[in-house]
């Protein structure tokens, strides 16, 4: 089991998470951050301090937050925009730096712009980002 960052972190800026982290396993995309899963030792800070609650022990994953499971699958085990060869594992976020491009499911998503404090809609009338969610195939 693992944690995963779902559709809540989409452009927030916030990164309280990749500070609280003990083993450097907060990854940073273009516009959303993902938790490698192999990296992971599923202690639970970073979802205690995320702003947006986006971060979702695997076990309590709604239907669209399982997207992002396989999305987080995706960004480290399938080669990204622009990159030959997959990230794979590293060993911690800080030995890669920002990466500065995402999946194809993040990518393709509508951009969440508004309250600064999280760079989310005011719109009450704006769907959700987790609406927004598609699935992911199963890597082969």
């Amino acid at each position: 089991m693992v944690y995963v960052i779902t559709a809540a972190c989409l452009d927030v800026t916030d990164r309280s998470c990749v500070d609280e982290c003990p083993v450097d396993c907060v990854y940073e995309g273009r516009r959303k951050l993902y938790i490698h899963p192999e990296e992971c030792i599923d202690c639970g800070a970073c979802a205690r301090v995320c702003p947006v609650d986006a971060i979702v022990w695997e076990r309590d994953l709604d239907g669209d937050g399982h997207a992002h499971l396989g999305d987080a699958h995706a960004f480290f085990y399938r080669p990204l925009s622009g990159r030959p060869k997959p990230i794979g594992a590293p060993g911690g976020a800080g030995m890669l730096g920002p990466v500065g491009v995402d999946t194809d499911l993040v990518t393709a998503a509508r951009p969440a712009v508004g309250d600064p404090a999280t760079n989310r809609s005011t719109d009450p009338a704006a769907p959700a980002p987790e609406a927004q969610a598609q699935a992911v195939p199963p890597l082969a």
